[in-house]
């Protein structure tokens, strides 16, 4: 191993053995008022001294629990303002979660904008910053927290917004229960979890899951395991927890399908598979030392692996050479080379079909330590926070790419001979250090203001493990500021507004993937590419929030604006190939609405309402070679020209009726408005069509510890998609399927049944 090889893993050993020292824990902050207690577990909560400067919505382990969702994509798609999910891959487990605009994904590729904290653990993924959604145990979540805006002090990438996990513990949820369901697509699945107190200063909770389907389009299974155990031990004036996670998950989303394909079956796939299988272990020790009454010390120290191993057959476009058809070329011009650099023989075997494979390994570990002081200055209530946070990762990326033909099912086979070019073998190590700071003070007792600064440093070193066109030294720095002020009304109307800013650094995946000359075939092909800037997020936020006759109210209007936004243009003629570019400005602005009531315990109901508009605010060129109306193969973007795959509109509602003491019917309505499709950034295209879907459920408690539950999705069985992009349909499938556009199908009409067992 060179120097410059062992970087990175040299690196993560330091911080380990530094680690040790602090013996550290996650912070916990409180923000608290008269209409709602919010604890946010990240490197920094909610700085205030009661009131919350947003619209910060949270959910606890009961109401997670009893939506019977599948997973924590699921929950917040179907509770929270504001948020929605793009099904690109077809798997339920894979889903594109948005909130506001910006995506928190599994999928490489997508601008990734939402910062995803577990105890105070960063979990997006170090490669691409991605979301693995399906890695999150959802039995142990005591609450979830979904903090909106540009709040410096969660750190990178939380340019719309943050969603921070507190697991459970054996103290607060005592008890064990196991849960089995069945139903549609041949889902099976067992949940179980038990918590309690060993003596006077230990408790301890467990939880472990396995979920199982054939899927309901065409050769789409999922397998996913996960298991999660903490304990807690506790004396007058500290606390220590220590937790872990394990995670392993089988996935297969065949993703988009041709339009035509669609309309004769509605489960149809185009090629496949499409496989994603991670593998996560994750440990994690969280303390809190009470010096005095008002002073306390927060820290933390993880360590997380994540490998990634995927497995994707597509189309292909290598074909027979114009001039000399005995030989395989790429897009008719260009020779292909076998692995031993040799040319490779046209032959039926090696043409139709790629076969692309990843290894993704990524091993972080980091530490963060925060002090907190509540005091007075000036004779007035006064909250000081000052902390520091460390993350580092060596990640090893290999790829290549095999021909081989499609079989009557559009199998991909392989044909045994690799491509010499898309042979990829690249380490990237990142490190990512952070100092914060944040003030709150009472000027009266109504009105308070708060001011926080976070310094961002963040470095990113790639090593080509097969020359050099890879290396690369990426250094990124900046101080993101926020400010705040909330007033209370005499007639007990909260009025908030607030400013702040975060950057996002280019990930690796990024940054090795920025050429237009030379687009990528996610997630391989990397190439020596520009550097490109970060990312810059400015939202401003104003609103307000009460309670009127017994009805919870929130509303409020923000904007949020990207300096130097990433996004992943697709360009050629596969419809995962593209580049990653600096595109200028971007803009979201929109407002929301939140109702929350009953009329008394047999009744709760819920709306919310959600008006955005997500925008270029520059122009710019693009390729979209398969777009019905490019020119040349580019559209033009035009300042003002809607973001692909954001509706304008979201609605959802719930409600939920206690028939009898024992028997419980709810339902949840889903609308969301028509979208622009990937590659139509222009908005030259038709668009994907709005929906509105309703979800049943119901509960019958035969006595304290037996339940049985049933739940329909999709009742009115609507035929709708989530996502869609340009692709090429004819060459696979033959003439009569010329239309460009693919989609991916939402699942039709769903049932399951389930029993839950306490002890």
């Amino acid at each position: 191993m060179t120097e410059d090889e062992g970087v990175g893993h040299w690196t993560i050993a330091k911080v380990a053995a530094g680690a040790v020292v602090l013996a550290g824990a996650t912070t916990a902050m409180a923000a608290e008022d008269e209409l709602e207690i919010v604890e946010v577990i990240a490197p920094l909560g909610i700085p205030g001294d009661g009131e919350s400067l947003a619209n910060v919505q949270q959910a606890a382990a009961a109401a997670v629990a009893e939506s019977r969702t599948l997973d924590l994509a699921d929950f917040l798609r179907r509770n929270l303002a504001s948020v929605f999910i793009n099904e690109a891959q077809g798997n339920p487990l894979q889903a594109d979660v948005q909130f506001r605009g910006f995506v928190g994904s599994p999928l490489l590729g997508l601008p990734q904008g939402i910062a995803v904290y577990q105890d105070a653990v960063r979990i997006n993924e170090p490669f691409g910053d991605t979301v693995n959604w399906a890695l999150i145990p959802e039995a142990a979540i005591a609450t979830v927290t979904l903090v909106p805006g540009s709040n410096p002090l969660f750190g990178l990438n939380a340019l719309g917004g943050t969603v921070s996990i507190r697991t459970k513990d054996g103290a607060d949820h005592p008890g064990s229960t196991v849960e089995l369901l069945a139903g549609s697509f041949g889902r099976r699945a067992l949940t179980a979890q038990t918590g309690g107190v060993a003596s006077e200063n230990l408790s301890y909770y467990a939880t472990a899951s396995a979920l199982a389907e054939d899927g309901w389009r065409d050769f789409s299974p999922t397998d996913a395991r996960q298991a999660f155990a903490k304990v807690v031990w506790h004396r007058e004036r500290i606390r220590v927890d220590a937790s872990a996670t394990l995670v392993r998950t089988d996935l297969i989303g065949n993703g988009t399908a041709p339009i035509d394909l669609l309309r004769q079956q509605r489960g149809a796939i185009f090629t496949r598979p499409d496989q994603t299988e991670n593998a996560l272990a994750q440990g994690n020790v969280v303390a809190r030392l009470d010096l005095a009454e008002n002073v306390a010390i927060d820290a933390n120290v993880y360590f997380r692996t994540s490998d990634i191993d995927s497995y994707n057959g597509d189309d292909s476009d290598f074909e027979p050479c114009e001039d000399e058809p005995e030989w395989l070329c790429e897009e008719e011009d260009e020779t292909v080379f076998d692995a031993q650099g040799q040319p490779v023989a046209a032959a039926e075997a090696l043409e139709g079909a790629t076969i692309n494979r990843t290894r993704t390994e990524q091993d972080g570990i980091g530490f963060g330590v925060q002090a907190d002081w509540l005091g007075a200055l000036g004779g007035r209530t006064n909250r000081l926070v000052a902390g520091m946070a460390f993350d580092a990762s060596a990640v090893d990326f290999a790829a290549s790419t095999e021909l081989g033909t499609l079989d009557p099912t559009r199998l991909a086979v392989p044909g045994g001979v690799f491509v010499n070019e898309a042979f990829t073998d690249v380490t990237a190590d990142t490190e990512y250090l952070a100092l914060y700071l944040a003030d709150t003070l009472a000027l009266s007792d109504a009105l308070s203001i708060t001011a926080a600064a976070r310094l961002n440093s963040a470095s990113v070193t790639l090593r080509d493990q097969r020359g050099t066109a890879l290396d690369g030294d990426h250094r990124f720095r900046r101080i993101n500021p926020a400010v705040g002020i909330s007033y209370r009304l005499p007639i007990d109307i909260l009025l908030y507004a607030n400013y702040g800013e975060t950057n996002r650094a280019p990930s690796p995946v990024e940054l090795t993937c920025a050429d237009e000359d030379a687009p990528c075939r996610l997630p391989n092909a990397f190439l020596a590419d520009p550097p490109l800037a970060q990312v810059v997020a400015r939202t401003l936020e104003v609103g307000a929030r009460g309670v009127v006759a017994g009805v919870q109210w929130r509303g409020g209007w923000f904007q949020a604006r990207n300096a130097d936004d990433i996004i992943f243009i697709s360009a050629g003629a596969l419809t995962n190939q593209g580049y990653f570019a600096n595109v200028g400005t971007t803009q979201r602005s929109g407002f929301e609405l939140s109702l929350d009531g009953g009329t008394d315990e047999r009744l709760r109901w819920f709306i919310r309402y959600t008006v955005l508009s997500a925008t270029f605010e520059d122009a710019f060129p693009v390729p979209s070679a398969n777009h019905p109306r490019a020119t040349g193969g580019e559209i033009a973007v035009q300042a003002g020209d809607r973001l692909p795959l954001v509706p304008e509109r979201l609605l959802k509602a719930g409600v939920q009726l206690s028939a009898t003491p024992r028997l419980d019917f709810a339902a949840n309505l889903l609308h969301a408005s028509r979208r622009h499709y990937r590659g139509d950034e222009a908005n030259l295209a038709s668009n994907i069509e709005g929906y509105a879907v309703l979800n049943l459920r119901a509960d019958f408690r035969v006595n304290d510890r037996v339940s049985m539950f049933a739940t329909m999705d999709n009742a009115f069985d609507e035929d709708y998609a989530t996502f869609g992009l340009f692709g090429e349909a004819d060459e696979v499938l033959g003439d009569d399927f010329e239309d460009t556009r693919f989609l991916t199908p939402a699942a039709p009409r769903a049932a399951w049944a389930g029993v839950e067992i306490r002890f």
